[in-house]
């Protein structure tokens, strides 16, 4: 069900190991990798000083953007569940005071976005 779930977009979450080898080049000397969700090709990145978000781009996922977000950046978040016919979840997160979400991402189900957000909050909060 992991590959299907990966297609459909619905966030799986992924081994740290695996992703602090995949993004080491972008961690500074003392950070590390808490958790990991793969949406697709997009990766969710949370250690324990940002949230980093990979943009797989191109036909074969070569090209990537690292969206780098510090967590005292983060003024505030909300996630949207599914619903009957609604069948996509949303999290849009702001920075400072901006009036828009800087980040708006779409899971296809509620299944992990939950999790998702309970480590932001983790991270924000703390």
């Amino acid at each position: 069900m992991g590959l299907f779930d990966g297609l459909m977009g619905n966030a799986t979450q992924k081994d740290t190991t695996n992703i602090t080898r995949e993004v080491q080049e972008i961690l500074i000397p003392t950070e590390q990798v808490e958790l990991a969700f793969k949406l697709v090709r997009d990766l969710i990145i949370f250690t324990d000083r940002r949230m980093i978000i990979v943009d797989k781009q191109g036909m074969t996922g070569k090209k990537s953007e690292y969206k780098s977000i510090p967590y005292r950046s983060i003024s505030r978040f909300s996630i949207e569940t599914s619903g009957h016919f609604d069948l996509d979840a949303e999290l849009k997160i702001w920075i400072s005071s901006a009036e828009l979400p800087a980040e708006s991402l779409q899971f296809r189900k509620d299944k992990n976005i939950i999790a998702v957000q309970q480590a932001l909050a983790a991270a924000v909060l703390s």
